[in-house]
């Protein structure tokens, strides 16, 4: 039996309550940590089914205020492009994708830090794109939340409004792309014995998550959080470029 890595967990379970507080979602923190523990492959599969246990129980603690037109604008091109960027995971060397992973995270975190105010017209068209980009950086690079953020920041939902309607798209995304990284092969046997421990700590730090969102100003801790994803980037890119 392969032996537990705790402090993994640990980190999964921060990641968890960082994204849930941050607004980013816990991929951008979960996909760079996982990363230092299993191949980028096996990352992918492990992202998509222990955001599947995440995203449900945001719907279920922030179920109110569903945004159904939303909804349908960002989630049917973010199902449709995670599905094409899951595909092309097997295209790309996966050391590629990592180094991809790590400048995609810098010049994320690098944007939001310095436009503090940056948003998008609040219209379908930015809708669907913000939805497309999402998705096929989901599926490529087990993460997109932050640019599907972005997008639905334009729209200027109350807190529990957006953390369910983001929750829900992003739960599509994670079920459609859990069929093509199971056919791809990215779902190890060996890696399962992380799943049903990432299942309860998508619970958990939901709901820590939900309870110290309460007393941190949403602005203020997204700064943090882009100050530690940039970080989280640096490191993965020195991981890949000089110490692999």
């Amino acid at each position: 039996m392969k032996s537990i890595s705790y402090i993994f967990l640990l980190l999964a379970l921060i990641s968890e309550v960082l994204g849930t507080i941050g607004g980013f979602g816990s991929s951008v923190f979960f996909v760079p940590i996982a990363n230092f523990y299993f191949d980028f492959e096996s990352v992918l599969g492990l992202t998509a089914i222990y955001h599947l246990s995440s995203n449900l129980s945001k719907i279920v603690l922030f179920k109110k205020g569903l945004d159904k037109k939303l909804l349908m604008n960002i989630g049917i091109p973010s199902v449709i492009f995670v599905v094409i960027g899951g595909f092309l995971t097997q295209v790309f060397n996966s050391k590629y994708l990592e180094v991809f992973l790590g400048v995609f995270l810098v010049i994320l975190a690098l944007v939001f830090l310095v436009k503090r105010n940056l948003v998008l017209n609040p219209n379908k068209t930015n809708a669907i794109v913000g939805g497309s980009l999402s998705g096929f950086s989901a599926g490529l690079l087990g993460t997109g939340g932050a640019i599907r953020g972005l997008t639905m920041a334009a729209f200027n939902l109350e807190k529990s409004a957006f953390i369910a309607t983001s929750a829900f798209i992003d739960f599509l995304i994670d079920f459609s792309r859990t069929f093509v990284y199971y056919y791809n092969g990215f779902i190890h046997q060996h890696d399962l014995i992380y799943v049903p421990f990432l299942l309860i700590i998508g619970i958990i730090g939901t709901a820590l998550g939900k309870k110290i969102l309460n007393y941190i100003p949403q602005d203020r801790f997204k700064q943090i959080s882009l100050s530690l994803i940039l970080i989280i980037g640096l490191i993965t890119l020195a991981n890949v470029l000089f110490i692999q």
